[in-house]
């Protein structure tokens, strides 16, 4: 059963647009060509975003691909299907790459294995936020949502993977 996503670059060199565009269609074994805008937060750097539909397991491929450029920053979403959760990636240099879960509505979910453990390690009501605020990826959020912003109202296409 497929299912879809979105993949938002939020910036990159412009040198490094091709190198995007070939890797995600490395994945989604057919062409692409992205509509790339400047990054007005980061002049110089372009943006692009892009739905896309393939099998479950294809937002992980995606952002395996691009982390190999630690110079850019991008947001990978997989939306749940039959038999898979949802899933969200960010990546934002210097501090790597995040994975959450997440459900038909976008939010992230912990799981009671997870939550036990963060609430058995946490050595006060600080210590329980901060990792708390480590598993639900706030840090990446609060790095990425200059960028989200400055994409409102950027074109969107729809890419779909072959075979």
């Amino acid at each position: 059963m497929p299912t879809r996503g979105v993949i938002y670059v939020h910036s990159t060199p412009l040198a490094v647009c091709p190198h995007v565009e070939w890797a995600i269609a490395r994945v989604l074994t057919a062409p692409v060509k992205l509509h790339w805008s400047a990054q007005p937060v980061d002049p110089g750097a372009r943006r692009a975003e892009s739905g896309w539909s393939g099998r479950p397991g294809t937002g992980a491929e995606l952002a395996a691909a691009l982390r190999q450029w630690p110079m850019i920053r991008f947001e990978i979403t997989e939306e749940p299907s039959p038999g898979a959760d949802g899933e969200r990636f960010m990546y934002v240099p210097g501090r790597g790459l995040f994975r959450a879960t997440c459900g038909a509505a976008g939010d992230i979910q912990l799981g009671e294995d997870r939550l036990r453990s963060i609430m058995s390690s946490a050595r006060g009501p600080e210590a329980l936020a901060h990792a708390l605020d480590k598993a639900m990826g706030t840090a990446w959020d609060a790095e990425l949502e200059p960028y989200r912003y400055a994409g409102d109202g950027a074109p969107n296409m729809v890419l779909t993977r072959v075979g």
